[in-house]
């Protein structure tokens, strides 16, 4: 069985406060940061709307990912977001 590594991006509205995380089971993840379970920033900031992700099948990839996005500059992240999410639509009902 193989596993899923996801780096993911949620923002608290669009234009926003913007988090990236990674996970191996991002619908368990989202639903955590969309409830409050997890204390931390997206609690503090609100940041609970998933409005980017990639998924990857080796751990190491999606960490070295993580690194290099949360190294970018603003721009840059926005970029990838409205290439991908034009609307930055909540992707979470659609994959969960």
């Amino acid at each position: 069985m193989s596993k899923h590594y996801y780096v993911y991006i949620l923002a608290s509205k669009r234009n926003g406060t913007l988090y990236i995380g990674v996970t191996n089971d991002l619908c368990q993840r989202i639903y955590e940061h969309k409830n409050n379970i997890i204390e931390g920033f997206t609690k503090k900031y609100l940041v609970h709307s998933l409005v980017y992700f990639e998924e990857t099948g080796d751990v190491n990839i999606a960490l070295q990912r993580e690194k290099q996005l949360k190294k970018w500059n603003r721009e840059w992240k926005l970029n990838l977001i409205e290439k991908e999410n034009p609307t930055w639509r909540d992707l979470y009902p659609d994959i969960c």
